[in-house]
């Protein structure tokens, strides 16, 4: 833990830094674990260290809004210190775990565990979603004032729809009065549960049970109507499709307080990458039309999607290796996410660089109220340096994380991370 306050300057890379509209070779230097000036040194700085960052990029740590990190209870899935070695290899420095571990996050106490046991490992910052309500059961609503104590910076039912609307509309109700945050994934409990596949041509030609794209529609008509009885704030999790994304802007234009994200694999795949029959392309919600996916590639670009998340969700062998309708949904992601970012940004017009480390640094970080994403000075020394060209291929073998599966296995990426700084200290070095 000492090499918290080295001093570090890191020289000669190219600075990226979107919260403070910095895209220029500079230095920067670390001091107490924060950053402490960006072009020359501060006054009587002496470095303990130097990181020589010719020809990569330096960025503030990479914030994730969904990554399940499987501890308490699916140890077995995944451990806290397997996924946090996946993040700070992936240059993620803050991430927000949702609430569906076993038990749910319902409790101050397991909240302040899960904090403690994340703290120890002093790699990457954890912020966890308290549960709704009690057990994700969609009955009661859970102590909120006592979990936001504990550490918990919104509140979610993860991918348990509540059944009831009017506990929903209570607990918007009682999230409005605190100033809490509501994070829901749109999707009706009803109509599309139990599908595994996008309702559409393909679906039906595999002979795999559907979720249509209105089972995401309705839920959102639902929540902007609650949204307007009880004026809570809402973020939205993983929209995968063009209508969801619609109505989302339209929310927006009358002025309710909502934001929303999507997930990676989303932003570059779609059902046809199922093939045939690859579990490991079995998501939640489901990969979509192409027309869908060109849509979250047009709405990330501009800005009517606020972040783009890993959904990382690791998966073990016994629950992956099954015939598609069976396997567990879920991909890992963390180490992905900036390769698959630079990608998209890659297929843009002009240098849109700048604009995809946005939406996985200061846009999710301003979302979820957290001081990262930055490097501003003063900020927490969150950093990534990364090399944009290096090109590397995506085997179950290279990846840290105890997930070994993803879409993605086999294809060759460019983006590789070559250190990762928490708080001012080495967290990885490759």
């Amino acid at each position: 833990m000492k090499s918290e306050s080295m001093n570090i300057h890191i020289k000669n890379g190219r600075v990226v830094d979107p919260a403070n509209g910095i895209d220029a070779v500079q230095d920067l230097f670390i001091a107490d674990g924060k950053v402490a000036a960006v072009g020359s040194a501060p006054a009587g700085f002496a470095a303990a260290r130097t990181i020589d960052a010719s020809g990569l990029v330096v960025a503030p740590g990479l914030v994730d809004l969904s990554a399940r990190l499987r501890e308490p209870g699916y140890e077995y899935k995944a451990t806290l210190e397997s996924e946090m070695q996946a993040a700070v290899q992936g240059g993620v420095t803050t991430l927000v775990c949702p609430p569906d571990t076993d038990p749910a996050l319902d409790e101050p106490g397991l909240v302040e565990m899960l904090k403690h046991r994340a703290r120890l490992l002093n790699q990457a910052h954890v912020h966890p979603l308290g549960a709704l309500t009690v057990g994700l059961k969609g009955k009661a609503l859970t102590e909120m004032a006592e979990l936001t104590e504990a550490g918990c910076i919104g509140f979610a039912q993860a991918e348990e729809p509540i059944e009831d609307t009017t506990v929903l509309l209570r607990a918007m109700q009682y999230a409005k009065t605190f100033g809490y945050t509501v994070w829901l994934r749109p999707q009706d409990p009803h109509i599309g549960r139990g599908g595994v596949a996008h309702s559409g041509p393909l679906a039906s030609r595999l002979g795999l049970s559907g979720v249509p794209v209105m089972s995401e529609t309705i839920a959102l008509h639902t929540i902007f109507e609650l949204m307007r009885a009880s004026g809570a704030r809402v973020h939205l999790c993983r929209l995968s499709s063009a209508a969801a994304l619609e109505l989302v802007r339209a929310a927006r234009k009358e002025g309710l307080p909502v934001t929303c994200d999507v997930g990676v694999h989303h932003l570059h795949m779609t059902d046809a990458d199922i093939g045939f029959f690859d579990p490991n392309a079995r998501l939640t919600p489901p990969l979509r039309s192409q027309r869908d996916r060109d849509a979250i590639r047009a709405a990330v670009l501009d800005g009517t999607v606020d972040a783009v998340c890993s959904d990382h969700t690791p998966v073990d062998d016994d629950e992956k290796l099954l015939p598609f309708a069976e396997a567990s949904p879920g991909a890992t992601g963390l180490e992905l996410l900036l390769s698959l970012m630079l990608r998209w940004a890659g297929e843009q017009e002009g240098d849109a660089l700048a604009r995809a480390l946005a939406k996985v640094t200061c846009d999710p970080a301003r979302m979820a109220g957290l001081p990262a994403g930055t490097l501003a000075v003063g900020a927490s020394a969150d950093v990534v340096l990364f090399d944009p060209d290096a090109r590397w291929t995506v085997q179950a073998s290279s990846l840290a994380s105890q997930g070994k599966h993803t879409p993605f296995l086999g294809y060759e990426l460019t983006g590789q991370v070559r250190a990762t700084l928490v708080a001012g200290h080495v967290a990885y070095a490759r």
